[in-house]
Formats: C-alpha cells, sequence, structure tokens
C-alpha cells in the first residue's frame, strides 16, 4: 500500500504543469530543475534577445508566450521578474482573467511576501513566496548548485506549508519560513551579504591593480576563502586585522593611500572599519579606551597627518557623516555596545 501511495505521489508531482513567467537567470533554471525533479513546464515568458537564448538552452521545446497565455496554461505560475516590477505584473494578470480558482501563484522574490499576491487570492488562485537564496548566473552551472542544496526563503499561508516544502524539496532545497513583515529584513541581510560582498570584492581586486598586483584573484582567494569560512564558523570571532587590533596608524596609512589613488573608495573603507570596530569593541576583543585612536581615525580626524603635502581630498568631505556615527562610540564604552 505505502509504495501504490509513493507511487501516486509521484504521479501527481510529474503531472504538474508550470508556467514560467520571466525567462530570466532565476526563472528559467528554476523551470529547468522542475523539469529536472519530474514536473512539465508548458510555456514560458521570454521577451529579451538574452531571455529567449536562455529559455532555448535550458528549456528547450518550450513554448514561449504571452503572460495571460502562460498563466492560462499552467497548473502553477512561477513569477520570476524583478521585485518592483511584480505587483503590476499581479494586477495585470488578474484583470485580464488569466488566472483561475485552485490555481497555484508562486513568487521568487525575496523582498515580497503575500501581500504582494492579495489580487490572486481575490481571484481565487493561492499564493506562495519562494525565494531561493542563491545568486545566478543563468546558466546550467546554477543546476549544480541548486542540487547541493540551497535554502529558499519560504512564506506560505498554512494549508499550502505542505506543498511548499515539496516544490523546495523538488528543487534540493531546503526550507526556512519567513514571517510576512520579516521579508524585507531577511531580504536586506542577503542583499547585504552577498551583492555588497561582490561590490567588495571587485573593490578590492581593483585596488591591488592599482598597487601594481599582476594576478589579483590569486592572491585574493585564499584569504576570501578562509575569510568567509571562519565567518560562517566563528562569527566575530573571524574577524582579523588592523581594526580589530587598534593599530590606528595602520588604518590611517589605509585611507591615506585609498585617498590619493581611488577616493571613491574611502566613503565605503570607514563605513565598513567603523562597522567592524563596533563588532569587536561589542564582543569584547578592543577595550574602548584602547579604540580611542582609532576611532578618532575613523571619525576623520585622525587620517590626514603624514606628509605636509598631503592632499585634501574626499576623505576630509566624508568626515561629516562618519562624525555623526560616533555616537555609537559612546553607547559601546558604556554599554558595550550591540553586534
Amino acid at each position: 500500500m505505502n509504495s501504490a501511495l509513493n507511487s501516486q505521489k509521484s504521479s501527481q508531482k510529474s503531472s504538474r504543469s508550470i508556467g514560467i513567467i520571466g525567462a530570466g537567470r532565476v526563472g528559467a533554471v528554476l523551470g529547468a530543475a522542475f523539469v529536472n525533479a519530474g514536473h512539465q513546464v508548458v510555456a514560458a515568458v521570454g521577451v529579451s534577445t538574452a531571455s529567449k537564448a536562455r529559455a532555448e538552452q535550458l528549456l528547450p521545446g518550450v513554448a514561449l508566450l504571452p503572460a495571460d497565455q502562460v498563466a492560462a496554461s499552467a497548473d502553477l505560475v512561477l513569477l520570476a521578474v524583478p521585485d518592483d516590477v511584480l505587483a503590476g505584473l499581479v494586477h495585470g494578470l488578474v484583470e485580464t482573467g488569466a488566472l483561475r480558482a485552485g490555481q497555484i501563484v508562486a513568487h521568487t522574490s525575496g523582498a515580497h511576501g503575500l501581500d504582494v499576491l492579495a489580487p490572486v487570492t481575490a481571484a481565487g488562485a493561492r499564493p506562495l513566496a519562494l525565494h531561493p537564496a542563491m545568486t545566478f548566473t543563468g546558466t546550467a552551472v546554477d543546476l549544480s548548485r541548486l542540487a547541493a542544496g540551497v535554502s529558499f526563503g519560504v512564506t506560505a499561508p498554512d494549508d499550502l506549508r505542505d506543498l511548499a516544502a515539496s516544490l523546495v524539496a523538488d528543487l534540493g532545497g531546503q526550507v526556512e519560513w519567513i514571517e510576512e513583515e520579516r521579508r524585507p529584513l531577511y531580504h536586506a541581510a542577503l542583499a547585504h551579504g552577498a551583492n555588497h560582498l561582490a561590490t567588495l570584492v571587485n573593490e578590492a581586486l581593483d585596488r591591488l591593480r592599482d598597487a601594481g598586483v599582476q594576478h589579483p584573484e590569486q592572491v585574493l582567494a585564499p584569504l576570501l576563502g578562509a575569510a568567509l569560512d571562519n565567518s560562517l564558523r566563528l562569527g566575530d570571532a573571524a574577524i582579523t586585522g588592523p581594526v580589530s587590533r587598534g593599530d590606528a596608524g595602520t588604518v590611517a596609512k589605509h585611507l591615506r593611500a585609498l585617498d590619493a589613488v581611488a577616493p571613491e573608495s574611502v566613503p565605503p573603507y570607514l563605513a565598513l572599519a567603523r562597522r567592524t570596530a563596533d563588532r569587536v569593541i561589542a564582543a569584547g576583543r578592543l577595550r574602548p579606551m584602547d579604540a580611542e585612536p582609532l576611532l578618532d581615525v575613523l571619525s576623520g580626524s585622525g587620517h590626514k597627518g603624514g606628509d605636509s603635502g598631503q592632499k585634501e581630498g574626499s576623505a576630509q568631505k566624508q568626515v561629516p557623516v562618519v562624525a555623526a556615527q560616533r555616537g555609537g562610540r559612546r553607547k559601546a564604552k558604556g554599554t558595550g555596545g550591540k553586534p
């Protein structure tokens, strides 16, 4: 009997028809992953040349149709579009009568939950928010990454939780249940950690090139790999470097060098160094009294020393912004702060 039930469940999974609205990097890859899991992608929306090429590669043989036709042809409609486009798309699908009662409409936005799908619910369809916590290239490489196990930030009505968990399992992922009101914070954390990390890495690559390093990626790869691994395992205990030691003189030299070559890098360096100082002070690794010279440098008052010919640059222009952040310094001195 169990075999019969399992066979029935497998049949139900393989017979689910899926429509992909947005054959971008995320939509095309998830569509291909669903096909690999035994589902059928019946149609997709691909407007740009890149989307059409991606669909041809990842979803061969799948018809490219207008959004309303894709929605009307599927049991599960996956909306994989930019955050700011999602609400308008949902309203458009409802207004054209493309959705029907009992249909599942899921989106892949990290910032949005179920509220953006309220018109769907009013039309009798069922809403899901399924966000893969992964960066996508829009190529077959992503399928291997999905199969290795990726977390999905999921928000679902109580009676659809089992279905949501099943869909995520089909994609090889793990569910993280995110409350509706916390999705913006959840997404902010991911963007801060991943999107800003990419910016930071590229900044570091550029500055190494400025310093004459021929193969900056070879220099950074083991360093960044170890830093990420240590951070995920050890938290704030993984923080190393001059800020963690309170080396004000070294940080001042950094700021002068950046200001001379790439002044646009000074503000982000200051912001991240100040936040790093806050965290090591709060963790008890750097005493507030020992941090005073460093905090003076980060406020803008201590890094303009050195050669008398040192030119005024963007770092000085940023002093009011950084100085405004020094309220956190007083908090750290009195209470240890909150990391």
